[in-house]
């Protein structure tokens, strides 16, 4: 159990970290695009699905804290944690599964994101996170194929490797 929560504590800081390096705000939505999605589908596909749900929405809610966004917290501990949860779903599975669990968790953050924008801005900027958000998901699935290379080479060598 100790290893497990410091092994998504880790993780989570990973990726708040990574992600606060590259922000682009969209003043349109009031929200962002980063890097977060990197970070939760490769540990999503590396340690499965409760890695996946509670590094997602810790790392997703943490990003909004700590880059000025607090209005989006609640949101995005609910999307990328069940973003996580999803594309965990398929860990072991085929790399043509896995590409699904991939796109299921893209649409539940562009569907999740277009919604809370709606509910927080109104329809038109709802619609207008679509783009930013396909754009976030693209880029997440083809950075995170290598960072999970990297990680699972990482973990393999590590204390981590005993344990969940």
């Amino acid at each position: 159990m100790t290893r497990a929560v410091t092994r998504y504590a880790l993780l989570s800081a990973m990726i708040v970290v990574i992600s606060l390096f590259f922000i682009v705000p969209i003043p349109a939505t009031g929200g962002f695009v980063n890097l977060s999605d990197a970070g939760i589908y490769a540990v999503a596909l590396l340690f499965g699905p409760q890695a996946g749900w509670i590094v997602g929405g810790l790392s997703g809610g943490m990003i909004d804290l700590f880059s000025g966004y607090p209005q989006w917290i609640i949101f995005s501990l609910i999307i990328h944690g069940f973003q996580g949860y999803v594309v965990g779903q398929f860990r072991h599975k085929s790399l043509p599964k896995q590409a699904i669990g991939l796109i299921l968790g893209a649409a539940i953050l562009i569907i999740g994101y277009a919604l809370a924008t709606t509910l927080l801005y109104g329809l038109a900027a709802g619609m207008a996170s679509i783009l930013g958000n396909v754009i976030q998901s693209v880029v997440g699935v083809v950075l995170g194929i290598p960072l999970l290379k990297v990680l699972t080479r990482a973990f393999q060598y590590s204390y981590f490797k005993k344990g969940v």
